[in-house]
């Protein structure tokens, strides 16, 4: 697999590439010079799974604020420049653990070779970030649009101007909101460097399509054995990003821990609020730390067989469900009271 052979890389506590697990990625979308709401957010964003996190910087007071937002975490924080060389060394200053820049639009060479030169002296790692919509006018003109062969290019012309300055601490990372063309992007490149490797689809959308389209994307890149962080983006609140980066990777079998919750569908057997239930079963158990799977059922007619491949369930009937482990009903519970009991047997569980 690829990322068994990408160069590993530091950031701040945590080290990527070389095999080492995927990690997850999110971006905070407060103002990044409120010190205390950025801080805040990455604090909830650290509890929901979160284990690296980007700010923007868009001022200089933004970059001054990284050094106080960084003694109030304790995950990686990694800088997101665009244009003012200026920002990134004061990023950098005020201790990010990386910066994200894309070289073309930070200016000349003697100023992204500033960049260069003060992330060499902190020793940290620069992720060379470029977007389908910010590839070179030349490329674009070339091959009549945006292709998946351009955006490779580009990125690759742009991590050389920093490794011919000497330096390869390097991250990259290539999106695009066009989710084949992306997974192809990746693995053209993933062939032809060593880098360990940023991925996600940008600009995915809100809640429902940008979920479809990281986990699709997502899904067929790291499936390949590319990626070594992820990020999905997605337009709401930034912990749901977190929540489904874990989901996708607990689903590729890249990730294990936390409780998956399945439930069925509901059909016209249906005599309780299954779908209620089961976002209720869904936020419970986010605060317990056990690796199995629970199902919420429908009806006691096919609960019991439908969940044997989970470790515990409860299945609703008429003013009552069931408890069920390992597919067997063990016990009758009132309706008002399945959530409680199945969160009480999670609490004392026992392999």
């Amino acid at each position: 697999m690829y990322r068994e052979h990408t160069k590993m890389v530091k950031i701040g506590s945590r080290v990527i590439g070389g095999g080492n697990p995927i990690l997850i990625q999110s971006m905070t979308n407060t103002r990044t010079e409120d010190v205390a709401a950025t801080a805040a957010q990455i604090a909830r964003l650290e509890a929901a799974g979160c284990d690296i996190i980007r700010c923007a910087v868009p001022t200089m007071e933004a970059a001054q604020a990284l050094s106080e937002i960084k003694k109030r975490i304790s995950i990686p924080l990694v800088a997101d420049i665009h244009f003012d060389y200026r920002l990134a060394i004061a990023a950098i200053e005020a201790g990010a653990d990386k910066i994200r820049i894309n070289p073309g639009n930070i200016g000349s060479t003697d100023r992204v070779r500033a960049v260069v030169d003060a992330a060499r002296e902190r020793g940290i790692p620069i992720r060379v970030g470029v977007n389908s919509g910010s590839l070179e006018k030349e490329i674009v003109e070339r091959d009549h649009g945006v292709t998946a062969e351009g955006i490779v290019e580009s990125a690759l012309r742009q991590t050389a101007v920093i490794e011919d300055m000497g330096y390869d601490n390097l991250v990259i990372s290539i999106k695009s909101s066009d989710v084949l063309m992306c997974a192809k992007a990746h693995e053209l490149l993933a062939q032809k460097t060593r880098h360990p490797l940023h991925v996600g689809i940008t600009e995915a959308g809100t809640l429902l399509s940008g979920n479809i389209k990281s986990a699709i994307g997502l899904g067929l890149i790291l499936s390949q054995g590319i990626g070594d962080t992820i990020r999905v983006s997605l337009t709401g609140d930034p912990r749901e990003e977190v929540k489904s980066a874990k989901l996708i990777l607990r689903t590729l079998g890249l990730r294990r821990g936390g409780i998956e919750v399945v439930s069925c569908p509901t059909c016209g057997r249906t005599r309780i609020d299954l779908i209620g239930l089961a976002n209720q079963v869904e936020e419970m158990v986010e605060d317990i730390p056990l690796d199995i799977k629970v199902a919420v059922m429908g009806c006691v007619v096919n609960g019991p067989g439908e969940a044997k491949e989970a470790d515990i369930g409860i299945a609703g009937g008429v003013g009552e469900g069931l408890l069920i482990k390992k597919g067997q009903a063990v016990r009758k519970v009132p309706e008002n009271e399945l959530l409680e009991v199945l969160r009480g047997e999670l609490l004392h569980w026992e392999a």
